[in-house]
């Protein structure tokens, strides 16, 4: 068989891949995932939620706006990185702006705190666990989003690895919202934030290592 027969042969037994399977692995990985991230936080620590102050409800929806925004636009970015050629360096930038806006926020709600307790409103009593836990929580929903990844062909490694960095922190932060007792936008802010940019650093680290084709 000649050379330009067996490519004629090859070809004609190609079938056309499916583009929506990529979008559906990684859907189901961030499914799974949150559900993991969700029940360890609820069994481990227990739901901190008290109805009868719409204070406490108030703050725990902003955390959940300002953690799912950052789940959904990492999830966005990462199914354009996840096809060669379709990496968007807008796309990944967006990935900031809810930073930026829990921050234009926390601002005025600081300068309102008395100069006595500023201190104590942006540090919190539970910044070491915040620290901790929300890169703890985030390894499985990290794991599972380098696995759907594995299944398409990134290109750019590094910059995949740090948005499934920030999006498996965002699903981490969203479930340790439900735990987090600290009561300040300013907490927030700086904790949240930190928490998330350490998973994302990590996942840049490993990026390369971990989505090697």
């Amino acid at each position: 068989m000649q050379t330009s027969e067996l490519i004629e042969k090859l070809s004609s037994e190609l079938r056309p891949v499916d583009r929506r399977i990529v979008p559906h692995v990684m859907l189901a990985a961030l499914g799974i995932g949150t559900l993991l991230a969700v029940a360890t936080v609820c069994l481990a620590y227990g739901v901190s939620l008290d109805l009868d102050h719409s204070d406490d409800l108030g703050l725990l929806v902003l955390k959940l706006v300002f953690t799912g925004s950052i789940v959904l636009i990492t999830f966005s970015a990462l199914l354009k990185l996840a096809r060669p050629g379709q990496a968007n360096r807008m796309g990944v930038a967006l990935v900031f702006v809810p930073f930026v806006v829990i921050a234009l926020l926390a601002a005025p709600n600081l300068m309102s705190v008395p100069d006595a307790w500023r201190n104590g409103a942006t540090i919190g009593r539970a910044w070491p666990e915040c620290l901790l836990l929300i890169p703890a929580i985030a390894t499985v929903p990290f794991a599972l989003m380098i696995w759907a990844l594995r299944k398409a062909a990134p290109t750019h490694l590094k910059r995949a690895g740090a948005v499934a960095g920030f999006l498996a922190g965002g699903v981490s932060a969203s479930a340790y919202a439900l735990s987090c007792r600290d009561a300040s936008l300013a907490f927030v802010a700086c904790w949240y934030t930190s928490a998330i940019a350490i998973c994302a650093v990590l996942g840049a680290l490993l990026g390369p290592r971990l989505l090697r084709w």
